[in-house]
């Protein structure tokens, strides 16, 4: 059984940084692939904000690049986000999910933390 919590988000004005974390219960946490999405208030949809493969390639969603960063700690099995520059628009519900490999859409992960909540003020 694969777990994911996330912790970090919080409130903070615009031009602000937050950093995220993912803790990655599982004995193969180093086999896995794991993503950010995240959902804005009154949207359905998750979009994926970032990614980090088993192998350290990363992927970054066009409207983030230069401004976020996923990183990785193999030793405490976390995954990070960093996120400066923060604008009133990055202001959702911020989700860590893991699978196999970076996939775009969301339906494709098997797990998933339950959130943690990032609003941007201006």
């Amino acid at each position: 059984q694969v777990q994911l919590m996330e912790s970090g988000g919080g409130s903070v004005q615009v031009g602000g940084s937050l950093r995220l974390s993912c803790t990655i219960s599982a004995h193969t946490y180093r086999t896995y692939s794991v993503a950010w999405f995240r959902q804005a208030p009154g949207k359905e949809e998750r979009e994926r904000v970032a990614c980090i493969e088993h192998d350290g390639r990363k992927e970054y969603r066009d409207s983030v690049k230069g401004r976020f960063t996923v990183s990785k700690d193999t030793a405490k099995n976390t995954v990070f986000l960093q996120m400066n520059g923060l604008k009133p628009e990055d202001t959702a519900l911020y989700y860590c999910a893991a699978d196999a490999i970076c996939w775009i859409l969301p339906d494709k992960y098997n797990f998933w933390g339950q959130g943690t909540q990032v609003t941007v003020s201006s």
